[in-house]
């Protein structure tokens, strides 16, 4: 399965890296391949709108999305997970926010 990587950059330390990455290291280990924004846009000078524009043209060719925690405050990862929805793409919230 083919996963991409939703979640909290702006405004966070290391705009959120070391989490990106991390996900990415557990999603490949379990065999899947990963589209991790933070390998797409590696560029910390990048603006916020060619970061999103090249992260949805990859998110549009996976199978799946993994949300990282504190995506309700993101407003890419918001526009990212709209996107899946409106696609079909399954969606797979942290367990700490599953009930």
């Amino acid at each position: 399965m083919r996963f991409y990587i939703a979640g909290p950059m702006t405004g966070l330390p290391d705009l959120n890296f070391p989490a990106f990455h991390a996900m990415a290291a557990e999603l490949r280990a379990l065999g899947h391949e990963v589209i991790n924004p933070a390998e797409v846009n590696p560029d910390h000078t990048m603006s916020w709108v060619e970061c999103m524009r090249r992260d949805i043209a990859e998110l549009v060719k996976c199978d799946a999305v993994r949300i990282l925690p504190g995506w309700h405050s993101s407003r890419g990862a918001m526009l990212e997970l709209h996107i899946a929805n409106q696609l079909g793409l399954q969606v797979h919230f942290p367990i700490s926010e599953v009930a």
